[in-house]
C-alpha cells in the first residue's frame, strides 16, 4: 500500500492553488462575481445525491472554481481525499488501541475497513494527480477521454471500499466501535459519492461524440 502521508492536500493542490477559500485573499472577484460562482456550485451539486453537502463542503472555493466544471470536479475530488485521510487514519489509530473485549468479529472487521479505506485513499489520491493533468499528452500518449475515464475508474473503485467497510460491520453487533466508524465512514461516502458524480458530469461534457 502506498504511503498515505508522502504527499500533503495542500502540496498536491498548490499548482493550482485550489484551497484558497473564498475571502482568503483582498483581491477576490466582485461580490456580484462571486454570487454567481456560488450559483454555479449550487447548480452543478444538484446533480449529486446529497446536494446540501455538496454546496456547503464545495462553497468556500467558489472564487477558486469560479464557473469551471473541471476545476469543480478536481476540487470535489481533494476534498474527498482530505475527508478519507483523516478517516483512514482514525480507523488505523482505532484498530490499534481500542479493547475489543473479546469481540474478534468486530476486530476483523475494523481491520479489513481500515485496510479496504487505505485503499481508497490511493484511488482517490490517483485521481487527483489525473485530475492535475488533464488535457497534456503523456507519453503512452493519453487522450483526455481515458483521462476521465481513468479517474471515474478510481473514484468509482474508492466509493466501492468505502461501502465495503460499512458492509463488513452488518453482521456485527451494535456497540460503541461499530457506531464510531459507520458515523465516520457515511459521511465520507458522502462526499466521495458527490465528488464521483461532478467527475461524471464533468466526463460527460467533454468526452461527448
Amino acid at each position: 500500500m502506498k504511503n498515505h502521508h508522502t504527499f500533503s492536500l495542500l502540496a498536491l493542490l498548490s499548482a493550482a492553488a485550489l484551497f484558497h477559500p473564498t475571502g482568503a485573499h483582498n483581491n477576490n472577484p466582485s461580490a456580484a462575481a462571486n454570487s454567481s460562482c456560488t450559483d454555479f456550485i449550487r447548480i452543478s451539486c444538484n446533480a449529486t445525491l446529497y446536494p446540501d453537502l455538496c454546496y456547503t463542503s464545495l462553497a468556500g472555493y467558489a472564487s477558486t472554481v469560479q464557473a469551471d466544471p473541471a476545476r469543480l470536479a478536481r476540487v470535489a475530488v481533494a476534498v474527498s481525499l482530505s475527508r478519507a485521510r483523516r478517516t483512514a487514519k482514525y480507523l488505523s489509530n482505532l484498530s490499534r488501541t481500542i479493547d475489543y473485549g473479546g469481540d474478534h468479529r468486530a476486530a476483523a472487521a475494523l481491520h479489513d475497513c481500515s485496510s479496504v479505506f487505505g485503499d481508497a485513499v490511493d484511488q482517490i489520491l490517483d485521481s487527483l494527480r489525473q485530475m492535475r493533468h488533464l488535457g497534456s499528452t503523456s507519453a503512452g500518449g493519453e487522450t483526455l477521454r481515458f483521462q476521465m475515464s481513468n479517474v471515474q475508474t478510481w473514484m468509482s473503485a474508492a466509493l466501492t471500499n468505502e461501502d465495503t467497510c460499512t458492509d463488513g460491520f452488518e453482521d456485527i453487533s451494535d456497540g460503541a466501535v461499530k457506531t464510531a466508524v459507520n458515523d465516520r465512514v457515511v459521511k465520507v461516502k458522502e462526499v466521495t459519492s458527490n465528488a464521483l458524480a461532478l467527475v461524471n458530469s464533468y466526463a460527460a461534457k467533454v468526452t461527448a461524440p
